[in-house]
């Protein structure tokens, strides 16, 4: 599914909550907080390159750098490789790339 997801499908979620489900009890909610494109794609039938950003909850704990489901009302269920990029306010700023 993650293969199928353009930018365009992000931008109607931005300041939506999206989840991570770490176990059957522990689910970290993160907020889209930006959708950036990132050029054109490599090759012609490629999507064109984009970064998300997200905010998790305020917190001490942070999830590392990681492939994780994640789950969306809208977009679904998909997998996504999250990178922490350092806080921001008390909250966590990662980003995911897609190419």
């Amino acid at each position: 599914m993650t293969e199928l997801l353009e930018s365009i499908d992000f931008q109607s979620q931005l300041d939506q909550m999206f989840f991570i489900h770490l176990n059957s009890v522990t689910t970290i909610d993160l907020q889209l907080i930006s959708v950036t494109a990132l050029g054109a794609a490599s090759q012609p039938g490629f999507r064109n390159p984009f970064s998300l950003h997200f905010l998790g909850p305020v917190s001490r704990q942070y999830l590392p750098q990681h492939t994780y489901q994640m789950v969306n009302e809208k977009l679904g269920t998909f997998d996504i490789f999250v990178v922490p990029l350092g806080p921001e306010a008390g909250r966590m700023r990662y980003e995911a790339i897609f190419t």
